[in-house]
């Protein structure tokens, strides 16, 4: 199948669901649905889209949607540094704290807003820095292996990027008070990212066998997130275990996520795979493109394998149409991303998941 690129990447539809507290959550077609509100997890990944749009055109638009989402996890995080996920159309909380997996993403996108040191304002930075730092006793505990990757990866970006610790007081020539002094712990953080990138490679360790390379005992979503979590965990420590096993169990999820056509399948979020059985065949989720797609490009670099680019491409070209059903998901009148492949067809909901899934992994793959 010949796959067609998008020439002129449409960055209005995520402008459009964004209102002045956040992105919505879901739409009715390509309508906000107020009914469902907010959630954190929506913005913190939606921060990640708005910061790849803005290295790529540096617009005060697209400045102000870095603002809002900023403020939404801001306003998401509790006294005790913890983060609430889900927030009405009234603008109240619904629960007093999110998911372990909330905290995992909302970490991820803080710490990549960090990478971004020479184009952000230094208040902005400065902010994420403080959520960063009032969520860090909370992250060894994490339960969740997915939690875990997501605030591994977050985590690792601190470490990569030079001055991301350090809280930016230009106008001050000596520093007065604690405050101004404060900095998030470099050595705490390496070991917080040695400790839970350990719990995962010993859980991988005591579940595969018997040509089942996993973590657990089933596929279901953001898998890709464990072996890159690994992947960014060698690096840092330069542990060959963290390496061998983020690439032997990548390497058994590009087996089970790709036709014998060779377009991309994630695992149906209808059943998903348990061991030994076969994988569910939909619905097929716009993020799991995106997170694969993520996967892949840093396996590319870490592993020193440029093979790993080509399955990067073959993620992205899932949004284009070379998929199971052979037909775009990207709404060619306003640049949407429709909410996933069912077995009757498209999904033709555009929420705010599938289209931020869409600008991460163009903008990755475009503009990087």
């Amino acid at each position: 199948m010949q796959v067609q690129t998008i020439l002129h990447f449409k960055a209005d539809y995520l402008r459009r669901i964004t209102d002045d507290t956040g992105i919505f959550q879901h739409t009715k077609f390509g309508v906000p649905d107020r009914s469902k509100g907010y959630t954190t997890d929506d913005n913190a990944r939606a921060l990640i889209a708005a910061l790849l749009l803005y290295s790529s055109q540096k617009d005060a638009s697209t400045l102000d949607l870095i603002h809002t989402y900023v403020s939404f996890i801001h306003h998401a995080q509790n006294t005790d540094g913890n983060f609430r996920n889900f927030m009405n159309y009234n603008r109240s909380f619904i629960e007093d704290s999110g998911s372990e997996d909330c905290q995992g993403r909302t970490l991820w996108a803080l710490g990549f807003a960090l990478t971004h040191s020479s184009l952000l304002p230094d208040n902005v930075l400065n902010t994420c820095r403080y959520l960063i730092n009032q969520a860090l006793p909370h992250i060894e505990n994490l339960g969740s292996p997915r939690a875990g990757a997501y605030a591994i990866i977050g985590l690792s970006y601190l470490i990569e990027t030079p001055n991301a610790l350090t809280y930016s007081f230009p106008y001050l020539h000596t520093p007065n008070t604690a405050e101004e002094k404060a900095f998030l712990p470099r050595a705490f953080i390496i070991n917080l990212i040695e400790k839970i990138a350990a719990r995962l490679h010993n859980q991988y360790v005591r579940n595969k066998g018997n040509g089942w390379n996993w973590f657990e005992d089933s596929l279901t979503y953001g898998n890709s997130m464990l072996p890159w979590a690994l992947l960014k965990a060698s690096h840092i420590s330069n542990n060959i275990g963290f390496k061998e096993t983020a690439k032997e169990s990548l390497d058994f999820l590009v087996s089970k996520t790709f036709a014998k056509e060779g377009y991309y399948k994630p695992i149906g979020s209808h059943g998903w795979q348990l061991r030994d059985e076969k994988a569910a065949l939909y619905d097929e989720q716009p993020i799991e493109a995106c997170e694969m797609l993520l996967t892949c490009k840093e396996a590319a670099i870490v592993l020193q394998d440029p093979a790993y680019l080509r399955i990067a491409a073959l993620c992205y070209e899932w949004y284009l149409g070379h998929n199971s059903l052979q037909t775009s998901l990207i709404d060619p009148q306003t640049g949407a991303c429709y909410d996933g492949i069912h077995a009757t067809g498209l999904n033709l909901n555009q929420g705010s998941e599938s289209i931020i899934s869409f600008s991460i992994a163009h903008l990755v793959m475009h503009h990087e």
